[in-house]
């Protein structure tokens, strides 16, 4: 493919999410148990990662919510697997943080239980975004998702979260270490991508991205 032919594909690929992201966006249900998932058999993904790792700062930037997904300064708020419906084109899953949770260490188990068998089960899923706080890069629990994801052949992408809180020349050496680390992952797409919920940063990229997927067959 010429660079031409691939600049005119982008171009379509970001007008196509701009488009799906600013469709009607409905949430769905709040799933505590494996019975509890919706049924669908549009594109379902999925975005997971450490508490405190700006999940919902992210989705609510994507679908243009101030308030879809809730935020808060309190790590391990989000207890169970909350989805969202956008435009009935595309099903999102916000998934509960892990690494930290103010809550019994029986309820952490239940909801890394709910977690790991939704992830290896789920046969609408076509992507998992592992989001990985710029300012710390990858860490040993996020290592044991993406094994357990390669293990599963789960397809996922890296997205870096904060960047806008990250100097030019760090945030450019992570890049790089971390593009390096997931070259060598199975499941891993080979596209790492930077993102600022608060700058806009990498917003269109990954819009871009998720939205291609809901016309691949």
């Amino acid at each position: 493919m010429s660079p031409q032919e691939q600049e005119q594909n982008n171009e379509k690929e970001v007008e196509l999410g701009r488009w799906l992201f600013s469709q009607t966006c409905t949430f769905l249900i709040g799933a505590v148990k494996m019975e509890d998932l919706p049924e669908a058999s549009q594109t379902e993904i999925a975005f997971a990662g450490r508490s405190n790792v700006g999940k919902s700062s992210l989705i609510n930037a994507l679908t243009n919510h101030k308030d879809l997904a809730r935020t808060s300064n309190t790590p391990g708020r989000t207890q169970q697997i909350n989805f969202f419906n956008l435009g009935k084109q595309l099903t999102i899953a916000d998934l509960p943080g892990y690494g930290y949770a103010k809550a019994p260490l029986q309820t952490v188990r239940q909801w890394t239980s709910l977690v790991g068998d939704y992830l290896q089960g789920r046969m609408q899923l076509r992507r998992a975004c592992l989001l990985i706080d710029g300012r710390h890069g990858i860490k040993e629990n996020d290592r044991k998702v993406m094994y357990m994801l390669d293990k599963s052949a789960v397809s996922y992408q890296v997205i870096l979260t904060k960047c806008d809180k990250v100097k030019p020349a760090p945030l450019e050496e992570l890049f790089h270490e971390t593009s390096t680390e997931i070259a060598g992952h199975v499941a891993a797409h080979p596209e790492l991508i930077a993102t600022s919920s608060a700058k806009g940063t990498g917003i269109e990229t990954l819009r871009a991205a998720l939205a291609a997927l809901t016309t691949e067959l």
